[in-house]
């Protein structure tokens, strides 16, 4: 089965999956309407955006959009696991210490570190990053521990007020440390890698669950009267966006005549779980949604992008494209082209904000345009028709696990 012809989007439904982000959604809804209207002033084209009406589904927004000469109505809901991220973050700092020896061994000790590190080095220099800080946090704790107690023996004091000293300024250091967390995202890192390593890439049963309820609402959405359903997943929200949308392809409910159906991946971080021995289930899903004729699925990155398997198609790369692999179809947002060198320079050093660029407006927009796919005339399939894939794609079978679920 194949996707039936568009004759141009006038309603469009949105699902956008976020990362590993305890932020709340409107958050997301803050960056579109900020961003929408600026690239709109830009590109020269209308953008407004609206609230939901009350209890109305999941927490989003409603956009108004006139481009190319077509009027265009889209509803873009967030799909929200930002309390099992939040959960997942509740830890003692002692405890995030602990989490870095486990994700240390799942990755290192699986091999999976060293295979990750043929692909893109950004996004391992990331991974390293929260380790070598954490580090350098216990030894600047152990030391002003050591300078307090030293204070207190020059100033005549026994090992009764020392030894107190001692741990009252470790554990002032790694709270300092902890409080600026905000700006540095070193425990927040640390958290987001522990969290696919805990179980060596198998899907928590919390998470699980979440994405079957995202399943039942993209379902929802492609029995509905609209023109196109659009699942964008960013960061660890891809693989997310993966497993829903195979998992409801194999239930056999994409309507044959329903809506077009599209997945645009954005900065994605697959190879992090996939090569982890545990990840079957979502090997699986690579496997077939990569076949499937019922979606059109982009992978959008950019090599500027640090924190993302840059231009890497995440099905080659773990080991499992079968002989008839379609998607995905990947694409470079190529920011040394699309932003100019003062944007650039200006972004230089945010890393954190580099890796949500795709949602951001681009001063030199090129044919990727975040606010063009989601509320523009054009579905996904017709607006990259004919579009050939990056020529730095890597598409080298690199993971050493390919075993897959069931």
């Amino acid at each position: 089965m194949s996707s039936p012809p568009s004759t141009g989007v006038a309603r469009r439904r949105v699902f956008y999956i976020p990362g590993y982000d305890p932020i709340p959604p409107r958050k997301y809804r803050e960056i579109y309407r900020r961003e929408g209207a600026e690239q709109a002033g830009i590109s020269g084209y209308e953008l407004s955006i609206f609230p939901k009406p009350a209890g109305d589904g999941p927490y989003g927004w409603t956009v108004a959009a006139r481009m190319d000469g077509m009027d265009v109505a889209a509803t873009i809901d967030v799909l929200v696991w930002s309390d099992i991220v939040k959960a997942s973050m509740s830890g003692s700092i002692p405890a995030t210490y602990l989490q870095l020896a486990r994700t240390a061994w799942a990755y290192i000790g699986t091999g999976a570190f060293w295979r990750l590190m043929r692909l893109r080095k950004g996004p391992m220099i990331a991974a390293l990053y929260p380790v070598v800080m954490l580090l350098a946090y216990l030894l600047v704790a152990c030391l002003a521990g050591w300078a307090a107690a030293a204070m207190i023996g020059w100033l005549g004091g026994g090992p009764w007020i020392a030894v107190p000293a001692w741990v009252l300024a470790f554990a002032l250091v790694l709270r300092l440390a902890r409080s600026l967390d905000g700006r540095t995202f070193v425990f927040y890192l640390m958290h987001d890698f522990a969290y696919s390593a805990e179980s060596h890439g198998a899907i928590p049963a919390a998470l699980s669950d979440r994405m079957a309820a995202f399943g039942e609402l993209v379902a929802e959405a492609l029995a509905s009267d609209v023109d196109e359903v659009l699942v964008v997943g960013h960061s660890s929200g891809a693989h997310l966006a993966v497993t829903v949308l195979a998992d409801l392809i194999r239930a056999g409910r994409v309507p044959a005549n329903g809506p077009a159906l599209g997945f645009l991946s954005l900065g994605q971080v697959v190879p992090m779980v996939s090569f982890l021995p545990n990840a079957m289930r979502l090997r699986g899903d690579l496997r077939d949604l990569c076949q499937c004729s019922e979606v059109t699925w982009v992978d959008v990155t950019a090599p500027g992008d640090g924190c993302a398997f840059a231009l890497c198609d995440p099905v080659a790369v773990s080991g499992v494209a079968p002989e008839g692999k379609r998607w995905p179809l990947i694409i470079s947002a190529a920011f040394t082209q699309t932003l100019s060198p003062e944007r650039r320079a200006a972004l230089r050093w945010r890393f954190h904000r580099l890796h949500f660029q795709y949602l951001h407006a681009f001063d030199r927009p090129g044919d990727y345009d975040y606010f063009r796919i989601t509320a523009g005339p054009l579905t996904l399939a017709d607006r990259y028709a004919g579009r050939p894939p990056s020529k730095s794609r890597i598409e080298a079978a690199v993971s050493k696990y390919t075993s897959v679920a069931g």
